[in-house]
């Protein structure tokens, strides 16, 4: 199963069993937006997933804005949804695949083989006339058993004390602005981990959400990585949510996957010993070749 779907591909499979389809639409200005909107219309027998309480675990001091939940809490509300370890997950949103590719991201971690998601989203969808229901669609419940790959997640431990690594590229999802630090609406500090490159998610897709193809990705992923392997970047975001995205993009431009730093800049930038770069990435960084926390490239803000 490729990572993403069309309307087209997915509509023969939604009355068969071994297809769960995953309403993740969601506002970080509202967090009732998404079981509204789920409630006012939805793809046919849809499940719906909260980021605050399904994809994320719970607040505390250190965690950033979205930690990933435990995984066995993950697994069991999989369980919940019908979800099998041989189901074709589909998650989709209204957000050109911010939040669906939080989930897409969670279950290939988790080494689940057929999860994608749906290319242009709720709007493509209703845009082609597809069908949608109201009614809550209630899974069979089924149990849900794996075990995350640790490959594909980095720790703040493991990140701080591999910042210096050249092998290593840090991947800023966050738009520019906010990458360089000129306006921070959310977190308590502007700027970037140093070193980082920015490729804001945005980017991935066209002017109607759908995900640019392959070989226009992979130019636009090449051009931030320099002579960095695909599968050394390490992505962030705000929050962990969107740099999924870029995660998406890479593997749907025919890429190896990177890794998730999920704590991203909301845990980064909570500790005010963590160094802090503004403007643009030297231009070294972005071919590829680290920057040592101890230059004088750049500006640092601590």
């Amino acid at each position: 199963m490729d990572s993403l779907i069309s309307p087209k591909e997915l509509a023969p499979h939604l009355a068969e069993p071994e297809w769960v389809v995953v309403d993740c639409r969601h506002a970080l200005t509202d967090p009732a937006y998404g079981r509204t909107a789920y409630a006012a219309g939805h793809l046919p027998a849809a499940v719906f997933a909260d980021l605050d309480h399904d994809l994320c675990g719970p607040i505390g001091p250190g965690t950033g804005r979205h930690p990933l939940p435990a995984w066995d809490v993950f697994c069991r509300w999989l369980g919940q949804q019908g979800v099998k370890r041989a189901s074709h997950v589909v998650a989709y949103d209204d957000s050109h695949g911010a939040y669906a590719a939080r989930l897409w991201w969670m279950l290939r971690a988790l080494g689940h083989e057929h999860v994608a998601v749906l290319d242009g989203g709720y709007a493509r969808w209703a845009r082609e006339g597809r069908p949608t229901e109201i009614a809550v669609f209630k899974p069979k419940p089924v149990s849900y058993r794996a075990k995350p790959d640790a490959a594909l997640t980095i720790s703040l431990r493991d990140l701080k004390r591999r910042l210096d690594d050249p092998e290593l590229l840090l991947v800023d999802a966050r738009a520019g602005e906010r990458y360089r630090g000129e306006v921070e609406p959310i977190d308590p500090r502007p700027g970037h981990i140093p070193g980082a490159v920015n490729l804001p998610f945005m980017g991935n897709v066209d002017e109607n959400g759908r995900f640019l193809p392959a070989a226009q990705l992979r130019k636009r992923m090449r051009a931030a990585y320099g002579r960095t392997p695909p599968e050394h970047t390490v992505h962030y975001c705000g929050s962990g949510v969107t740099a999924c995205h870029n995660l998406l993009a890479q593997v749907a431009a025919g890429m190896p996957i990177g890794r998730l730093y999920a704590g991203s800049w909301s845990q980064w930038c909570a500790d005010p010993s963590h160094p802090a770069e503004l403007g643009e990435a030297p231009p070294r960084a972005a071919a590829g070749v680290r920057i040592r926390m101890g230059s004088s490239h750049g500006h640092r803000h601590r």
